[in-house]
């Protein structure tokens, strides 16, 4: 995916995806209706009496503090997006920017990279150069992805050695261990060779310059975000994982709602891996996120009734809160933009740009 990153990343005419209002309307009408369609086969169908009790006897306290863990979740994705892309920038408006594009991957279709598309369309508008932002996407994209696929490499090596508590496989431990590691070694290969071929590629045809400047996106996004690794900066690493853990434990919250809960191990590992269904272009990933999560935490052993409660309550938890939280930063989104014009433009050290009163100014780190 990170290649039809880079692809999106390096076009130049960026612009809000699918944000007019009526395609917007669409959309939040489509999740609705799922929602809707999901509670009413709950309530009627008679062979899920027993995930109707677990409903009816679940722990206001443990949901709440489900719905706390996802608001901490959102704001350590704002701590990343603003040591990404620009920390010249206010705290105010990368709060809106990034919980803008977390009410966008809630409820358009675009498998995760409607939030993507909406950040760098705010970002392009203030002025910020369209390579920064396309590199930046790429490294944005590959970091927030390496908590994941590391957890995965631990818990799957962890597991499988008896470090941690749960009972699995070396199919379901070893395995998902050794691809997520060759996952990562790839991806940093990958972004050398692109840069290799891309040098290659940028003096033929015109549609063969666009294949090169997409290759050099994800070759130069690829080696920021190492960069960015290396800097050891302590809010971007928390940020990432707080991101990830946060989110993690909200399904932890959920099954302590319904009384049944695995051991913590188990529950990371069947996210981590589960959450890949979010991939699918549905709004909100609704289906193969609930169908991925489900379907892993029962390989996992986890008794159906319980996975697909927690499941469905973390699921809502997870859409409802960032789509709720997105509406409002995105309708003060466009407000904001303006006045941070020159602060995000200014957010390449070394570059140039023109100051009134003060003419052309060279930017400074």
């Amino acid at each position: 995916m990170s290649t039809d990153i880079a692809a999106f990343a390096a076009r130049e005419d960026l612009a809000p995806p699918d944000m007019e209002r009526s395609r917007l309307r669409r959309h939040v009408l489509a999740l609705g209706l799922i929602t809707i369609i999901v509670v009413a086969l709950i309530t009627v169908v008679p062979g899920l009496a027993s995930l109707r009790s677990r409903f009816a006897h679940g722990s206001p306290g443990w949901l709440t503090l489900g719905a706390g863990l996802k608001v901490l979740s959102g704001f350590s994705y704002v701590a990343v997006f603003r040591s990404v892309f620009c920390r010249r920038m206010s705290w105010r408006l990368s709060t809106e920017i990034g919980l803008a594009e977390l009410g966008a991957n809630a409820v358009i279709p675009t498998g995760g990279a409607g939030g993507l598309a909406l950040g760098a369309w705010a970002l392009h508008r203030a002025g910020m150069d369209g390579g920064r932002i396309a590199r930046r996407s790429v490294a944005f994209f590959f970091l927030t992805s390496l908590p994941n696929v590391l957890g995965v490499v631990i818990l799957g090596a962890g597991l499988a050695v008896g470090a941690f508590a749960g009972r699995a496989g070396l199919g379901l431990t070893l395995l998902p261990a050794l691809v997520a590691a060759v996952a990562v070694v790839a991806t940093i290969a990958g972004g050398r060779w692109a840069g290799t071929l891309e040098q290659r590629l940028a003096a033929r045809s015109a549609a063969t310059s666009r294949i090169a400047r997409a290759l050099r996106t994800l070759s130069g996004g690829v080696a920021e975000a190492l960069a960015l690794l290396r800097a050891r900066d302590p809010l971007l690493l928390f940020g990432l994982a707080g991101y990830l853990a946060f989110d993690v434990m909200i399904l932890w919250s959920t099954f302590h709602a319904f009384g049944s809960v695995p051991p913590l191990a188990i529950i990371w590992i069947g996210y981590l891996i589960g959450e890949l269904g979010g991939l699918i272009p549905v709004p909100g990933g609704i289906g193969g996120v609930d169908v991925g999560l489900v379907g892993t935490l029962v390989l996992y052993h986890v008794p159906l009734t319980a996975a697909t409660a927690a499941v469905l309550a973390y699921r809502a938890l997870a859409l409802l809160i960032p789509a709720a939280l997105g509406s409002v930063t995105f309708a003060l989104l466009r407000r904001s933009l303006a006045r941070e014009a020159f602060a995000i433009s200014s957010c390449e050290p070394g570059g140039q740009v023109e100051v009134i009163g003060r003419g052309t100014v060279r930017l400074t780190a």
